[in-house]
C-alpha cells in the first residue's frame, strides 16, 4: 500500500514537471493573447493613461493622509516627544505609535481605494488595479510593522533602541527594516502580477511559470540577507564579545535550505513546503517573541521595578506563542485541505487523533503558562527577600525560612503541573489513564518498598523542614558534619565546611541537628593573671573594654549584651583564671572575640597587670644551701660543714 502511494506520488511529480516543460514554448503566444485582451479592456483609455490614473489614486490617498498627518501633527508631536521613564509608558507610546500608524495606513487605503471605486472601469482592468492598490496598501502596512518593531531610525527626541520592541542594535535594525520592506514589496507586487496573468487568460501552468519566475526574486532576497547578516545583532555586546559573523557551513545550509523550499515550491509539493517553512519560522518566531516581550517591558528605573513587569513579560510572550502556535497548526491545516466542520462530525481514528493532538497542544499551553506564572512569582518573591531585610534581624531569620521553602516548592509545582497535563494530554490522544494511574500506584508501593532508605529520607526531610529545623544559610553541625547549609535537595541537604568541602548527606543519617544560626551565642573566654592581680581593677577594665567593643560601630550592631567579667573560675598552679561572657548574632561572636583579645591585652599593659604563664626556676651550687640541707649535713658528718667545702 505504502510503494503505491508512493508510486502515484511519484507520477504526479513528474506530470507536473511535464506540464511546465510544455507550457514554455506557449508563454509567447499567451502574452500575445493577454495584450489583445488588454487592448480590448483599453478601447477607451490608453494604457498611459490607466498608469497615470493609478498613480493619481495613490497619490489621492497620500494626500488625503498627509491632511490627516498635518490635523493630527500636534497630538502625535505631544506622544513622540512625551519622555520614556518606565516599562508603562514605553508600552504606551508604543501603543500610541501603532494606533497613530494604522490611522495613517487606513487613510492612505481609503482615499487610494475609494477614490479609484468611484469610477466607472470595465471589469478586468477593475481587477487589475485593485489589485495593485492592494499590494501598495499591503507595503504600507508592513513599513507600519516594521518601523514599530525594529525602529530603525530616532522618533522625535528618542534614541531608536529605547524604544525599539525586537532588541537588536541600530545597524542589525535598518539591515533587516530594509531586506523586510524589500521581501513584502516584492511578494505583494509580485502577487498583483500574478493576479494580472491570471485575470488577461494566462493558462494555470503559465500562471505557475510566472509565479516561479517571480519566486526566484525572494529566493534571491532571502540568500543576501543569510550571506550578509549583520556582525552585531544582541544589543550591549561588545566587539570581543560578540560571536563569530558566521559559520561558513552553516550559512550553506541555510541557503540550500532556502533553495530547497524553492524547488518544493516549484514541484508543487505546497504541503511539504509550507510545513518545512513553518518549522523554520515558527521556533524563531517564537524565541524573538520571548526576547521582544522582555525587552519591551524592560523596566528603566531600579532594580526594584525589574520585576513588577516580569509577569506582564510572561503574559504576553506565552499568549503570543499560543497564537502562534494555534495559528501556525490552523494554517497547516488550511493548506493542507482539512475540514474542520467534517472533522468534528466524523468520528474516525484519524479524526479522533488529530482533534487528541490539537487538545494536547492547547493543554501544554495552558499548563506552561500556569507554570511560568508560579515560576516566575517565586523568583521574584526570592529576589526581594535577598534586599529587604537587614542580615541579623528577626525578619531576616524569618525570610530565611522562606527562602529556604519556595524552591522545594517551585519543583513540587512543576511536578503537580507536568504529572496533570501529561496525563490530561494522553487522555485526550484516547489514552486510558485510568489503568495508567492504578499501574503507578502499585509501582509506586513496589518502589516503596524497595527503597526504604529512599523513603526514609524523603520523609525525614519533610519533617525536618516542618520543625523548621534549619535553613539555607544557616550552619549547623549533626555528628562528625558540620557547615554551612548550601543547598535543600529532595532527600539530602549539602553542608559547606568552612574549610571548603562539601558534605552530601541524606536526611534519614542526620539525626539531632545542632544549629548554631539561630537568635544568639553566648561567647565565653578565660584568661590567666598572676597572683598579685588586682581582681576589682581587672573586673573594671574588662567592663570598660566591654564599653569600647559596643560602641564599635562595626561590631556594635552584632552584640546583643557587651563584654563582662563573670568572676574567678579557679586557682591554678601559676595563675588565677579568670571568666568572662558575652552574647553576640550567631557566627559574629569569632570576630568579635578576636577584637576583644588584643583590646584587653592593650588595656592589661597600660594598668600593670600581668598574664600570667608557667615558669621553671633552676638554681645553681653557689648559691646560699637551704637551713635543712646544712641540718642533714650536720647530723650525717656530726660536724658542721666548711665554708667553701
Amino acid at each position: 500500500m505504502n510503494s503505491e502511494i508512493l508510486a502515484m506520488r511519484v507520477e504526479a511529480l513528474r506530470t507536473h514537471l511535464a506540464s511546465l516543460v510544455a507550457a514554455v514554448p506557449r508563454l509567447p503566444q499567451e502574452v500575445r493573447h493577454a495584450g489583445d485582451l488588454l487592448s480590448q479592456e483599453l478601447q477607451s483609455r490608453s494604457l498611459l493613461e490607466v498608469v497615470l490614473l493609478v498613480l493619481g489614486f495613490l497619490g489621492f490617498g497620500a494626500g488625503v493622509e498627509w491632511i490627516f498627518r498635518k490635523a493630527t501633527a500636534s497630538a502625535r508631536g505631544q506622544v513622540v516627544s512625551r519622555t520614556v521613564k518606565t516599562a508603562n509608558e514605553r508600552v504606551r507610546m508604543t501603543g500610541m505609535r501603532l494606533a497613530f500608524g494604522l490611522a495613517h495606513v487606513a487613510i492612505f487605503g481609503i482615499g487610494s481605494i475609494g477614490a479609484f471605486l468611484i469610477f466607472d472601469w470595465p471589469p478586468l482592468l477593475r481587477r487589475i488595479v485593485l489589485a495593485y492598490l492592494l499590494a501598495a496598501l499591503l507595503l504600507r502596512f508592513a513599513l507600519l510593522c516594521s518601523r514599530i518593531l525594529l525602529s530603525p531610525r530616532s522618533v522625535g527626541h528618542h534614541d531608536p533602541e529605547a524604544i525599539r520592541i525586537i532588541p537588536m542594535t541600530n545597524e542589525a535594525a535598518s539591515f533587516w527594516h530594509r531586506r523586510l520592506v524589500l521581501f513584502v514589496g516584492w511578494f505583494a507586487f509580485g502577487w498583483a502580477t500574478v493576479e494580472l496573468v491570471r485575470t488577461l487568460g494566462f493558462s494555470p501552468d503559465g500562471r505557475r511559470i510566472v509565479a516561479y519566475a517571480l519566486g526566484l526574486g525572494l529566493l534571491a532576497i532571502a540568500v543576501e540577507a543569510v550571506w550578509r547578516w549583520p556582525a552585531s545583532t544582541a544589543v550591549g555586546l561588545e566587539a570581543s564579545d560578540r560571536p563569530p559573523r558566521h559559520h561558513v557551513l552553516g550559512t550553506w545550509l541555510l541557503s540550500l535550505y532556502l533553495v530547497l523550499l524553492w524547488a518544493l515550491w516549484v514541484a508543487g509539493l505546497t504541503g511539504l513546503f509550507w510545513l518545512l517553512v513553518v518549522a523554520a519560522v515558527l521556533p524563531q518566531a517564537v524565541r524573538i517573541t520571548k526576547a521582544s516581550a522582555r525587552h519591551l517591558l524592560r523596566p528603566l528605573e531600579a532594580a526594584d521595578g525589574a520585576h513588577g513587569h516580569e509577569l506582564g513579560a510572561v503574559y504576553l510572550d506565552r499568549g503570543i506563542r499560543a497564537l502562534l502556535i494555534v495559528g501556525a497548526a490552523l494554517f497547516l491545516a488550511w493548506v493542507w485541505g482539512i475540514d474542520w466542520g467534517e472533522m468534528t462530525s466524523r468520528d474516525t481514528v484519524v479524526t479522533r487523533l488529530v482533534r487528541g493532538v490539537l487538545s494536547s497542544v492547547v493543554i501544554l499551553l495552558v499548563a506552561d503558562l500556569l507554570w511560568q506564572v508560579v515560576k516566575t512569582q517565586i523568583d521574584r518573591r526570592l529576589t526581594r527577600l535577598q534586599a529587604e531585610a537587614a542580615p541579623g534581624s528577626e525578619e531576616a531569620l524569618r525570610q530565611a525560612r522562606i527562602r529556604t521553602l519556595l524552591p522545594m516548592f517551585r519543583m513540587a509545582a512543576f511536578i503537580i503541573l507536568a504529572t496533570v497535563a501529561v496525563l490530561m494530554a494522553l487522555s485526550s490522544l484516547g489514552v486510558e489513564i485510568g489503568p495508567l494511574i492504578a499501574g503507578a500506584g502499585i509501582f509506586g508501593v513496589a518502589i516503596g518498598f524497595g527503597s526504604q532508605t529512599l523513603v526514609k529520607d524523603v520523609i525525614s526531610g519533610i519533617f525536618y523542614l516542618l520543625d523548621d529545623a534549619f535553613r539555607v544559610g544557616e550552619y549547623i553541625q549533626s555528628g562528625s558534619y558540620k557547615g554551612t547549609v548550601e543547598k535543600l535537595g529532595f532527600r539530602s541537604v549539602k553542608l559547606r565546611h568552612h574549610r571548603g568541602p562539601v558534605f552530601t548527606i541524606p536526611y534519614g543519617q542526620l539525626g539531632a541537628v545542632e544549629n548554631m544560626s539561630r537568635d544568639w551565642v553566648i561567647d565565653k573566654m578565660t584568661i590567666n593573671v598572676t597572683y598579685d592581680t588586682d581582681l576589682d581593677k581587672a573586673k573594671k577594665i574588662i567592663k570598660q573594654v566591654g564599653k569600647e567593643l559596643a560602641a564599635d560601630p562595626e561590631l556594635a550592631p552584632n552584640i546583643i549584651e557587651p563584654l563582662k567579667m563573670q568572676g574567678v573560675e579557679q586557682f591554678g598552679d601559676f595563675a588565677i583564671q579568670l571568666r568572662m561572657k558575652m552574647m553576640t548574632r550567631p557566627g559574629e561572636q569569632f570576630v568579635i572575640r578576636r577584637k576583644a583579645y588584643g583590646m584587653l591585652k592593650t588595656a592589661f599593659d597600660e594598668n600593670g597587670i600581668r598574664f600570667a604563664f608557667p615558669t621553671v626556676q633552676v638554681a645553681g651550687r653557689d648559691e646560699v644551701e637551704p637551713a635543712a640541707a646544712r641540718q642533714v649535713l650536720t647530723l650525717v658528718k656530726g660536724k658542721p660543714p666548711e665554708e667553701g667545702s
